[in-house]
C-alpha cells in the first residue's frame, strides 16, 4: 500500500487584528494549538492567491473592521492508504477532528 502528501486548504477567522500578516500569524498560531499533540505531524503555512489580472501571487489573507480571514495550507503524509481516496479521508477525518468548525478542502493528494 502506499503512501500519500494530502494537501489541503482552510478558511480561518481571526478577530482583533489590524494587518493581514497579524491575521496570517495568529491563525497560524491558532491552528498549531489546535492540532498539537493529537495531529502535530501536520505542516501549516500561508496560503496565495493569484491576482486574476496581473497573475502576481497576493497574500491570503484580508482584514475588514479588526476581523481577518486567513487561508492556510495544512500538509499530512499518510502511510498505508488504499487509495488517494482513502488517504484523502484519513486526512480529512484527523485535521478536522483536531480544528473543529473550520472548513477543508482537498487541494492535491500526491503519491510518495
Amino acid at each position: 500500500m502506499p503512501d500519500y502528501l494530502v494537501t489541503l486548504e482552510s478558511a480561518w477567522i481571526v478577530k482583533d487584528v489590524k494587518t493581514p500578516d497579524d491575521a496570517i500569524s495568529v491563525a497560524i498560531s491558532e491552528a498549531g494549538r489546535r492540532l498539537n499533540p493529537s495531529a502535530k505531524f501536520v505542516e501549516i503555512e500561508s496560503s496565495s492567491v493569484s491576482c486574476p489580472f496581473c497573475d502576481h501571487d497576493l497574500q491570503g489573507a484580508i482584514v475588514v473592521a479588526g476581523t481577518g480571514l486567513a487561508g492556510l495550507i495544512l500538509e499530512m503524509k499518510v502511510f498505508r492508504a488504499e487509495s488517494p481516496e482513502h488517504a484523502e479521508r484519513i486526512a480529512r477525518s484527523v485535521i478536522g477532528k483536531a480544528i473543529r468548525d473550520v472548513p477543508l478542502k482537498v487541494l492535491e493528494v500526491k503519491e510518495l
